[in-house]
């Protein structure tokens, strides 16, 4: 199956970027840290640099989904998957603010 970018391809890699760009924040975090350790503290570009990884790997699950369920549940997915780690990640910060 050829890779092709419509809009359901975007949307799907993205709402599963969100997914596990939230899902594994504390490594967003540390990557964070790392792209200003090597481009200079409060650099833009280092928030910038640390989503690539999360799009790649949100474009290979968003493409295997595609491959064995199809587009609209790859993209049915993202959006459940996105709300999840989005309530995960809010109970984590208050677990957190907590402590």
């Amino acid at each position: 199956m050829p890779v092709t970018f419509d809009t359901a391809t975007i949307a799907g890699t993205a709402l599963w970027a969100i997914a596990f760009y939230l899902g594994f924040s504390p490594l967003a975090d540390r990557l964070i840290d790392t792209f200003e350790g090597w481009l200079g503290a409060g650099s833009p570009a280092a928030s910038l640099l640390s989503i690539v990884p999360f799009l790649l790997v949100g474009g290979l699950a968003h493409y295997g989904l595609t491959l064995s369920l199809g587009g609209s549940w790859a993209v049915s997915l993202g959006v459940i998957s996105a709300m999840g780690c989005g309530v995960y990640e809010l109970g984590r910060r208050d677990g957190q603010a907590s402590d």
